[in-house]
């Protein structure tokens, strides 16, 4: 069956025009594989994320009240101790002549004191019974319409003022038997100044608790003030962590934290209790000197087998939402000033602008620009473009 003329042509247009798009279709570029992920809601933590360590809430270091030798330290880290319990003996080294005088002479200056703040208790106390007494004369008259209610209320301004006087003479009175308990705590190296054998100072502990650190078991002989060990209740922890003061201006108390990284499977709630108003320098791994602050926390969970100096991964909670449109952090980009996604909307990835609101450590709250169930590029790659045809993982 021969073709017309016009047939032909036709047949040969419909060729030429196959031909055509099979060539434009090689020229179409393949889709860009992507991974995509579903705008949704849900909760988000923005944290300041930093490193912590634990340690004993009250810790106390035994040091030596005098100069002397000090016997070998039989307890070991971690061993229980009570309050009053002997840990060590120290026997102190004989003074010469002008330091057991001047010894001699601060236990004198210190037991003056206690008898000055005696004497100022019975005189506080005197002008207190006597201010007690001018009140009721002065209530009465007021009662009786002699004098103007004024006056009665100046005499309880006094009374109230003497009662203060009269409890911090008593404070002063503690403070200087104090003072006088430490000068006479040197009494056994004078009499070792007058040839005699001094006799051992038992060195206590102050509290129940644990021993957490002996800096040297061995005798030895030890200058006063040297420390002998350190004694604390482990189970009263706290957590330290040094935020950049950059993170630490936007932590206040009560905020919470999460411990997480201290060898559980689980993380571990703690409070904010103070922000040190003093900041340290410190240098980090690449040698740059940083501004840091140390937040204290306390466990609001038990610590459980956690001790004294263990290491904690800590999570500050700055902000908190739990019904948050939210996007992975790694799915935004700059153009300009402002921030953009790839929404993929029928195959193809769509630029889109939003506006972005809290921003935690792998999500960020999307404000304005995004709606619940779209898809969007997930670590979009230099060859997503706007209209690009994509092909989701």
């Amino acid at each position: 069956m021969r073709l017309s003329i016009p047939q032909r042509r036709l047949l040969y247009a419909l060729v030429a025009v196959l031909a055509i798009g099979v060539i434009a279709w090689g020229f179409v570029p393949d889709p860009v594989v992507v991974e995509a992920t579903t705008v949704a809601r849900g909760a988000l933590l923005v944290t300041a994320d930093e490193d912590g360590e634990t340690r004993a809430h009250d810790r106390y270091v035994i040091s030596a009240a005098v100069a002397g030798r000090v016997s070998r330290i039989e307890l070991h880290e971690g061993d229980a101790v009570q309050s009053g319990q002997v840990v060590a003996q120290l026997w102190p080294v004989p003074l010469s002549t002008r330091e057991r005088d001047e010894q001699l002479a601060r236990i004198a200056a210190a037991e003056a004191l206690v008898r000055e703040a005696q004497q100022r208790i019975r005189h506080a106390a005197a002008d207190y019974e006597q201010a007690g007494r001018e009140r009721v004369r002065i209530d009465r008259l007021v009662k009786d319409g002699f004098i103007p209610p004024q006056a009665a209320e100046q005499a309880r301004v006094l009374e109230s003022t003497s009662a203060n006087e009269l409890e911090a003479a008593r404070f002063r009175e503690r403070s200087t038997e104090a003072d006088a308990a430490a000068a006479r705590a040197a009494l056994p190296a004078v009499d070792g100044a007058h040839g005699a054998p001094a006799n051992a100072l038992a060195v206590i502990s102050p509290i129940d608790g644990k021993v957490l650190r002996i800096p040297d078991k061995s005798e030895r002989v030890v200058i006063a003030g040297a420390p002998l060990l350190e004694v604390g209740d482990p189970t009263q922890l706290e957590v330290v962590i040094d935020l950049p003061s950059t993170e630490a201006v936007k932590v206040t108390p009560g905020m919470a934290v999460l411990l997480e990284g201290w060898g559980g499977d689980h993380p571990v709630h703690a409070r904010v209790r103070n922000v040190e108003p003093l900041a340290f320098t410190k240098v980090s791994a690449l040698g740059v000197e940083e501004q840091r602050v140390n937040v204290i926390a306390d466990f609001v969970d038990p610590p459980g087998p956690l001790g004294d100096a263990y290491r904690v991964e800590a999570r500050v909670v700055l902000w908190s939402g739990n019904d948050v449109l939210k996007v992975p952090v790694s799915a935004l980009f700059r153009r300009g000033e402002t921030w953009n996604v790839f929404v993929i909307d029928g195959g193809r990835a769509r630029l889109r602008e939003v506006e972005v609101g809290h921003r935690g450590a792998l999500e960020v709250e999307i404000i304005k620009g995004l709606s619940v169930g779209e898809r969007i590029v997930r670590h979009p790659s230099n060859d997503v473009e706007d209209r690009r045809r994509v092909r989701s993982l």
